[in-house]
């Protein structure tokens, strides 16, 4: 039985105080059923994790693959591992187009969060070009086969993919729910190839555009498992009302 999970990507947004202050507006108001998450910049997460209430649970947004080193900017896993969070999103699309994330670089820092018993939120998805072109399990095949290439799962429920059609993540388009539970199914079935029925434990997240007005039509779907959230994370209210779409 797979756990759902709701995870905000609060990307470059909040500063310490706002960050407290989310915390406060959710605490005591997070269901104990759904794994309830907020991914946020490297500077706060120290705060968060302190004050975070015990039901959320802090992740970072992203991780170099090194453990040290001459790397201007960066933030190792021996870092996140020393702020105490649990999860750290790799592979984000923009990521992938902003800062030239590629899937043998997602590939190098899912094993090094693994090593650091990091969770991590392995996002995959194709652009509308590639969605029009009838190429998007093609894509969806090579991001996961390559992403975990060489990766030994100890815990598969430790393990996350997020399905995010990049031509649906800030645009106010979102894939249908059928169209999220054919991409994550398929995700499922290529993990089946590496993991065999361990695939069965990994939790499938959809991307894409999810508000409080269409969480549960996704959430009703067998192969989705929960939702990566954008901005309708950012707001403690918001944030809350996605958690609690079985109310």
């Amino acid at each position: 039985m797979r756990k759902p999970m709701l995870a905000g990507n609060w990307k470059m947004n909040k500063t310490r105080d706002e960050a407290i202050s989310f915390c406060l507006g959710v605490s005591g108001k997070l269901p104990l059923d759904v794994e309830c998450v907020v991914c946020a910049p490297a500077i706060i997460l120290r705060d968060l994790v302190k004050r975070a209430p015990s039901n959320l649970a802090v992740g970072a947004q992203n991780m170099d693959y090194h453990d040290s080193g001459a790397f201007t900017g960066e933030i190792s896993p021996i870092m996140l591992k020393d702020t105490a969070v649990s999860y750290v999103i790799l592979g984000h699309s923009e990521r992938r187009a902003y800062y030239n994330e590629t899937d043998e670089t997602v590939n190098l820092k899912v094993k090094k969060a693994l090593e650091y018993d990091l969770k991590p939120i392995v996002c995959v998805g194709e652009v509308l070009e590639e969605r029009e072109s009838n190429k998007t399990n093609e894509v969806l095949k090579r991001q996961v086969l390559k992403a975990f290439e060489g990766v030994e799962i100890a815990n598969p429920a430790d393990v996350v993919v997020a399905y995010e059609p990049v031509w649906a993540i800030g645009t106010g388009k979102n894939a249908s729910s059928d169209m999220a539970e054919d991409a994550c199914k398929y995700i499922r079935d290529v993990l089946r190839t590496i993991y065999a029925d361990k695939a069965d434990e990994i939790r499938i997240l959809y991307g894409g555009s999810v508000k409080p007005v269409n969480i549960k039509e996704y959430m009703s779907k067998p192969n989705v498992d929960g939702a990566l959230v954008g901005g309708a994370s950012l707001q403690a209210d918001s944030f809350v009302e996605l958690c609690n779409y079985q109310k």
